[in-house]
């Protein structure tokens, strides 16, 4: 609990504060798509966030009190979650509802706001924090564009396949797509698990946060998805995620996708794409609004996206992102960047690397050429000229190079304050940090 000056506290959250987050967040949330009007789905969202959330409980909310009146003004809230980079726990925060009621602007709230978020995560070691939003603006808070998310092209409505329904004989791969039910949660979360063991980065949900996905919202929740799942006779390979309603645009959005056996790739995204235009046939005869695309928030490589059927280009987005202790975001990947020099046959051949951040450094300490710690160190007074320093790399550069957005050629590229002694130090840290697959569906 903060008290910055006389008037304003900043708090956690609490289940009695419901209601008057709702309204709050209602009223200025998404005003644009209700012409400045309370936004209904909003403030649904907000009731479920504060009743049963698998990922939340009241207190991940942070609230600005009005110490006048002793109304909340302005919150946030943090959903926690686990993902997994190529089989690397990761635990993370994604920071939603950032809001501010329109009398109280301009008292730094949501600087205050994060400060306390970001003291909190410090605290309970959680070191990757993700937000969508404001272009630019959460770059003054600590964050960095660091997560691709889109640039998968979208599909218009009409080169959609028709559905099985429509084709003489039905599916001939046998493989069709059908409403998920709670039902199918456990092989839901069975086909997470196994995705965790690939090399990308992913969110995996388990049996019970795959209930909630399906049946645990309000209809009216702004962050319900519809889930439908790939089968094979009575045999689940795979799902299929998109949004639950046509956007003003009259897209119907794709967010996550996934198909247990490589192999059916092919036939499972003509299926998912005939299933996706038979959804978005019925959501425009029953909304009165044309469905004119699919809109799939994907990664160009995705498998749906590359044996769809072609599209209009997208320009890649990206989720912002911020680590507080880049140093210990290292060394939570250490098993994995063991285990990419091991595959390369890469043995380092002092007793440690010392990667510096301008400001503090990583050192990694090495057992007969293999890494077996990750400790922080000061830094060095000048990285660049420092015999001890192996590599200066500024900690927004090395959150890219952690996560897999960008590789050591790409930063190189685009920060010259990105400084390697030798060739060899580039070779061991463009092995250490590919470029990987980005599967994510935050658990919003």
């Amino acid at each position: 609990m903060t008290r910055e000056n006389d008037r304003y506290m900043v708090r956690p959250g609490r289940a009695s504060d419901a209601i008057e987050l709702a309204r709050l967040h209602a009223s200025v949330q998404l005003q644009a798509a209700t012409g400045g009007q309370p936004h209904p789905g909003i403030a649904a969202w907000v009731e479920d966030l504060l009743a049963g959330h698998p990922a939340v409980v009241p207190d991940d909310f942070l609230v600005a009190e009005d110490s006048t009146t002793g109304h909340p003004v302005a919150s946030l809230v943090g959903l926690r979650q686990d993902w997994s980079l190529a089989g690397v726990r990761l635990p993370v925060a994604q920071v939603e509802l950032v809001g501010t009621a329109p009398e109280h602007r301009g008292n730094r709230l949501t600087d205050r706001l994060f400060a306390a978020l970001h003291q909190r995560y410090a605290v309970g070691r959680v070191p990757v924090q993700i937000i969508e939003g404001i272009p630019y603006f959460y770059r003054r808070l600590g964050y960095d564009y660091a997560l691709a998310n889109d640039g998968a092209p979208t599909v218009p409505a009409t080169a959609l396949p028709a559905t099985e329904h429509d084709r003489p004989g039905g599916s001939r791969s046998g493989l069709t797509v059908r409403p998920a039910t709670v039902a199918d949660a456990d092989d839901l979360a069975d086909i997470d698990r196994r995705l965790t063991d690939g090399d990308a980065l992913v969110c995996p949900r388990d049996a019970e946060v795959w209930r909630y996905e399906i049946a645990g919202r309000r209809p009216a929740d702004q962050a319900r998805r519809t889930v439908a799942v790939l089968v094979h006779d009575a045999d689940v390979r795979g799902y299929l995620v998109h949004t639950a309603r046509l956007s003003s645009a009259g897209e119907l959005t794709v967010v996550a996708a996934a198909c247990t056996r490589p192999a059916d790739w092919p036939q499972a995204a003509v299926a998912m794409h005939a299933h996706l235009g038979h959804i978005g046939r019925r959501h425009e005869a029953s909304a009165g609004r044309p469905f004119t695309a699919v809109r799939r928030l994907l990664d160009p490589n995705h498998p749906l996206a590359r044996l769809g059927p072609p599209g209009i280009p997208t320009r890649p987005r990206g989720w912002y992102v911020r680590t507080g202790d880049p140093v210990d975001l290292l060394s939570r990947l250490l098993p994995l960047l063991r285990d990419r020099w091991q595959v390369a046959d890469l043995r380092w051949h002092e007793p440690a690397l010392t990667i510096d951040m301008y400001g503090r450094a990583a050192r990694l300490e090495f057992t007969d050429g293999e890494l077996a710690k990750v400790t922080a160190v000061s830094g060095a007074v000048s990285p660049s000229t420092d015999p001890q320093t192996h590599a200066a790399i500024p900690p927004g550069a090395l959150l890219q190079l952690a996560l897999g957005h960008r590789t050591l050629p790409e930063v190189l590229d685009t920060w010259p304050d990105c400084l390697l002694r030798d060739r060899l130090t580039e070779h061991f840290l463009t092995t250490a940090f590919p470029q990987v697959p980005v599967r994510i569906w935050p658990r919003n």
